[in-house]
C-alpha cells in the first residue's frame, strides 16, 4: 500500500483519531455488527448507542430476536424512528433461523437478500465482522468521495452513485489484508467527525493536499444537495380515551404505512371521521372531549398536525372485543393499557411524549 494512497492516509488517521470503543466493537460479532449497522441508518452514533445497549441486553443473540414478539421488538425500538428498520430486522432474524442455522450468512448474495440489508449494509457487515474485502457507500462515504474527487450531481442519482461505487472499489484495492474492518470503520468515522456536512475540519484533513473540493473552493457545494421540495401539510385527529380505571385505549396500526405495527391512539383524518368511529366503537359523549395542544410531527414526505382530544370514563361497546385481533370491522386491534404498562409496547415517539405529559388524571 502506497504511503500516499487514499486508503493509507485514511487508516493512519483512523489509528490516531478513529472510534475504537463503540459497544458493537467489543465483542465484534456478526449479529452485533448487523444490529449496529441497521440502527446507524439515518441515526447518529450518540443517539443509537443507548438503544443498542438496551436492545442487545433484551435480545442478546439472533435467535432471541427471531423468537421475540413484534410488540417486544417495537417497544425496544420506539423513539429511534424509521420503524421499517425494526420490522425488517425482526423479519431477517426469522429468515436466518429458518434458512441459515440461526446465523447471519457470510455469502454476500444471501446476506443482501435479507430484509433491510442493501448493498452498502451487506458490505459493512461482511467487512467488519469477517474482514472481507467489500466496499461501502453510506452517506458519510458519499460525502468524502464527492469532495475528494470533485464529483458533482446529487449522489442519489443512479449515474452519480455508479461512479461513486467504482471509486469506492478502486480505493479498496489498496487496503492491506486484515485491515478491512478498520478501513470500513475509518470511512464512516472520517465522514462523521472530520469531513462533516457543515464546517468540515479541512485544515487538519490528511487528504487535503489531493482534495478536489478544497482545491477548487467547492467544499460547501459538495456533495450536491437533493433537489428541494416543499413538504405538504396534513391534519388528523387522535382520541386519548380512558376508561373508569384510568387505562388508555390504544389501537395497533396496520402492518404497512406510517407507524406500521406500532400502538397509538385511535386516529382519523377528520373530526367527522373520528366522530363516526367513536359512535361506532365507544360508549360516551364525543362532544365532552377536551382539546389538547396540537402535536406537530415531520415525516420524510409530509408534516402532520395532530389534534389530540381527551375523553375520560368511556367504555368500548359490547360488540368490540378487547384483544389483539381485528375488531368490529376496523382491521386494527384495540387494547386498554394501564399507564405503567405503556413502556412495554412500541409507541411512536410523539404519542409516547404526549401520553407522558403531566396532565392531571
Amino acid at each position: 500500500m502506497s504511503a500516499d494512497s487514499f486508503a493509507h492516509r485514511l487508516l493512519s488517521w483512523f489509528d490516531g483519531h478513529g472510534r475504537h470503543d463503540l459497544p458493537w466493537q467489543h465483542p465484534r460479532t456478526p449479529y452485533r455488527v448487523w444490529l449496529s449497522e441497521i440502527m446507524l441508518q439515518q441515526t447518529q452514533v450518540s443517539t443509537a448507542t443507548p438503544y443498542f445497549l438496551r436492545f442487545i441486553e433484551r435480545f442478546p443473540t439472533l435467535p432471541d430476536l427471531a423468537a421475540a414478539t413484534t410488540d417486544h421488538v417495537m417497544a425496544h425500538w420506539a423513539g429511534l424512528g424509521y420503524y421499517a428498520r425494526a420490522r425488517n430486522l425482526h423479519a431477517a432474524a426469522k429468515v436466518c433461523v429458518a434458512e441459515h442455522g440461526g446465523e447471519l450468512p457470510r455469502d454476500f448474495d444471501a446476506l443482501h437478500a435479507l430484509p433491510g440489508i442493501g448493498r452498502s449494509t451487506a458490505g459493512a457487515i461482511l467487512s467488519q465482522a469477517w474482514n472481507d474485502r467489500l466496499p461501502i457507500l453510506d452517506g458519510n462515504v458519499k460525502r468524502v468521495l464527492t469532495r475528494f474527487h470533485g464529483i458533482a450531481g446529487w449522489p442519489g442519482l443512479p449515474a452519480v452513485e455508479k461512479q461513486l461505487w467504482a471509486l469506492a472499489e478502486q480505493h479498496l484495492r489498496d487496503v492491506p489484508d486484515g485491515r478491512l474492518a478498520d478501513y470500513t470503520q475509518a470511512q464512516m468515522d472520517f465522514g462523521a467527525t472530520l469531513c462533516t456536512r457543515a464546517k468540515p475540519a479541512c485544515v487538519v484533513c490528511p487528504l487535503q493536499d489531493d482534495c478536489a473540493a478544497r482545491r477548487d473552493g467547492l467544499v460547501a457545494a459538495l456533495p450536491t444537495s437533493k433537489p428541494s421540495k416543499i413538504l405538504p401539510e396534513r391534519e388528523a385527529v387522535a382520541l386519548w380515551l380512558e376508561n373508569a380505571d384510568g387505562e388508555i385505549l390504544l389501537q395497533r396500526r396496520p402492518e404497512t404505512g406510517i407507524w406500521a405495527s406500532l400502538w397509538t391512539l385511535p386516529q382519523a383524518d377528520t373530526d367527522s371521521d373520528m366522530r363516526d368511529w367513536f359512535a361506532r366503537e365507544m360508549k360516551g359523549t364525543y362532544d365532552n372531549a377536551e382539546e389538547l395542544p396540537v402535536v406537530v410531527h415531520t415525516f420524510s414526505h409530509y408534516r402532520l398536525h395532530l389534534q389530540p382530544l381527551r375523553l375520560r370514563k368511556v367504555a368500548l361497546r359490547d360488540a368490540v372485543r378487547d384483544n389483539d385481533d381485528p375488531v368490529s370491522g376496523t382491521g386494527q386491534a384495540l387494547r386498554w393499557v394501564a399507564r405503567g404498562d405503556l413502556a412495554t409496547l412500541g409507541l411512536p415517539a410523539p404519542i409516547r411524549k404526549l401520553l407522558s405529559a403531566v396532565i392531571p388524571a
